[in-house]
């Protein structure tokens, strides 16, 4: 028993060290509460006028505006299962001229039981949408409750990116091109399939995928300088990925993996294999990334530049400093403030940060 205590206490010590995030805390920055009182904000987006609009995970869209929040109607039916509910958010790139909304949900139309991810457009007439239409509509449906993604992004040449998560079927959706989830796809702004997208004269294969081998992304943002879509996803137990997304590429999973079960077992020996995608950063141990914005703008200094990741699982904001599109430096901001689930930055050109069970917040550098 003498020998046995001291080996079972390392194996705690290491254990618990290794579940540790490491990354540095920075102290020079602060915060201040813009809206109050929301449970999950899934997602965000200014409108033109500095107002705000802000998906509920739980359904609602509300509208932010002279400190007041005002419930949308005219959503379509949600389902809300697990993670899957309203979530993601963005305008079209001339909104000020066709008053497009555009946002992610989960879905239980269509073929089967359950729901799945939907993609939708909408226009604000008051406190209600109208002119609503879908967009695009994973299939089939599943009662599972995991890995809906989902977040959207329009490029410079105006086409909408989204993501879908894999929705759970890790050995089945997401290497198999003629199956939905698992993947990024990029269609038109009014919901047709570009003719250039790489798989779309492929025999059964589903058109609008743009790239595949994801688990689950909750980050996607245009880089303000290259123009390129970035995203991140959700690795199991280790193997959070930044990846760059490129036409027609395959980004590994679950053939390839930093990560392993939530178990500790092995689902692959594999790190790299050939016509399979490096990430261009992962995280071990996993932060549970959500949300993703480029600070873009003279508000933070010599923070310009950097990129900034949500954590949910370490409840802080991830500031990674980048060199020849690598992570060379992590930082953490908001240490503590909560599950941080989304971030963007507004027109004033300060980054607001929607954390679970708090609201949304501004960020400020001391």
């Amino acid at each position: 028993m003498k020998i046995k205590l001291p080996i079972i206490g390392l194996i705690l010590v290491s254990i618990l060290t290794c579940a540790q995030d490491k990354n540095p805390t920075n102290t020079k920055n602060t915060y201040e509460v813009i809206v109050e009182g929301l449970s999950i904000p899934w997602g965000f987006t200014f409108l033109p006028d500095g107002t705000m609009l802000i998906t509920e995970k739980s359904g609602q869209l509300i509208h932010f505006k002279d400190g007041k929040k005002i419930e949308i109607s005219g959503l379509p039916e949600i389902y809300l299962r697990g993670q899957g509910g309203l979530m993601g958010i963005t305008l079209h790139p001339n909104y000020k001229e066709n008053g497009w909304i555009y946002f992610s949900y989960a879905s239980p139309e269509g073929e089967g039981e359950g729901g799945n991810t939907a993609v939708g457009r909408a226009k604000l007439n008051g406190n209600s949408l109208v002119d609503f239409e879908v967009l695009y509509k994973a299939n089939p449906n599943s009662r599972k409750g995991q890995h809906f993604g989902s977040r959207l992004a329009f490029d410079n040449d105006g086409y909408l990116y989204f993501s879908i998560g894999e929705r759970g079927d890790r050995d089945v959706n997401p290497q198999d091109i003629t199956r939905d989830c698992g993947k990024i796809y990029r269609i038109k702004d009014e919901g047709t399939i570009p003719t250039d997208n790489p798989f779309y004269d492929v025999e059964n294969a589903k058109k609008a995928i743009y790239s595949y081998g994801h688990r689950n992304p909750q980050g996607m943002i245009l880089h303000p300088k290259s123009g390129e879509i970035w995203t991140h996803e959700h690795g199991p137990k280790g193997g959070d990925e930044i990846n760059i997304i490129k036409k027609g590429k395959n980004y590994g999973w679950p053939v390839i993996s930093y990560g392993v079960n939530y178990s500790g077992t092995k689902f692959t020996d594999l790190t790299e294999k050939e016509g399979m995608e490096q990430p261009l950063h992962f995280w071990d141990p996993s932060i549970a990334p959500s949300g993703m914005a480029f600070i873009d703008s003279d508000k933070y200094g010599d923070w310009n530049g950097n990129l900034l990741v949500g954590s949910l699982k370490f409840q802080y904001l991830d500031m990674c400093t980048l060199k020849d599109n690598k992570v060379i430096k992590e930082e953490r901001l908001l240490d503590g403030i909560g599950r941080v689930r989304y971030i963007e930055q507004g027109p004033d050109g300060y980054i607001y940060v929607g954390v679970e069970n708090l609201g949304i917040v501004k960020l400020i550098k001391k």
